[in-house]
């Protein structure tokens, strides 16, 4: 996630780019002020976790494609162990015919990914539109917009210096915070299980059929608790995004997957 972008980058004047942040800072604004009703000075915050229930229902269809993905490979899991023990002194022939099996069966490796990267451009609007001070050649107004006390617009760092940690703004952090360490020990729990399946032990010794998967297998019960570091970095708006996303994934993957015991881990850890 890009943290080290400034807070108030300017997206110039009369581009394409910001005639469309104008756009969608007005769509923000108007779903505001329909919620400002129920959520008074917390509605724009609102109107960004309906938003990011939006994207997550617009990109529901290619998680519950990969979810079918995953059963088609499960599927192919003795082919491919006929295929280790044929090929297991030579990787190279093993991960060619291992990659000739998923094209015949027009299965993707990869497809659990692709939940997440739809869902990227949706994150960096979010980022750039509450990273800039102004928008269109006028003032950001959505910057003044709050979650409680903490504005859209800041960083765990600002409320830091504002109270600390238990301060008004640091308690929203807070909060934020207890929900991601929930959300990420339940996928981190669940992701162990998994891979400790028969079905995943086994791709995971033959990591030979895609470069790195081994590295990456170990790694993956961890990714979950990476949202922290997200959330305390980059603007309040996009942390609400991440967090309301993450949780969303949680709950999505438990039901979709719920009657595979060796769903992979790779679609497991990414949201």
């Amino acid at each position: 996630m890009p943290t080290y972008i400034s807070r108030h980058d300017e997206t110039p004047e009369g581009s394409p780019m910001s005639a469309f942040m104008s756009v969608f800072a007005s769509l923000v604004e108007g779903l505001a002020d329909l919620l400002e009703p129920l959520f008074q000075a917390s509605a724009a915050a609102a109107a960004i976790v309906l938003f990011t229930a939006f994207v997550r229902l617009l990109v529901h269809p290619l998680s519950r494609a990969a979810a079918r993905g995953q059963r088609e490979r499960a599927r192919l899991q003795p082919q491919i162990a006929e295929l280790r023990k044929k090929h297991k002194k030579n990787p190279e022939k093993l991960q060619k015919a291992v990659m000739e099996l998923h094209a015949k069966e027009k299965v993707s490796p990869l497809s659990g990914c692709l939940p997440s990267l739809f869902q990227l451009p949706a994150f960096f609007l979010l980022y750039h539109l509450f990273s800039n001070s102004t928008i269109g050649g006028e003032a950001n107004a959505l910057l003044a917009h709050k979650l409680l006390a903490a504005p859209l617009g800041g960083r765990w760092m600002d409320a830091l210096g504002d109270g600390g940690v238990f301060g008004a703004r640091g308690l929203v952090y807070l909060g934020l915070f207890v929900v991601v360490a929930c959300v990420a020990t339940f996928n981190y729990r669940r992701t162990k299980r998994q891979m400790a399946t028969p079905q995943v032990t086994a791709a995971g010794s033959g990591e030979q059929q895609v470069p790195g998967m081994g590295a990456v297998l170990k790694f993956m019960p961890l990714m979950s608790f990476m949202t922290l570091f997200t959330v305390a970095f980059v603007p309040l708006a996009a942390a609400l995004y991440v967090v309301t996303s993450t949780t969303w994934s949680a709950v999505e993957r438990a039901v979709l997957y719920r009657d595979m015991p060796g769903a992979s881990p790779l679609a497991a850890a990414t949201g």
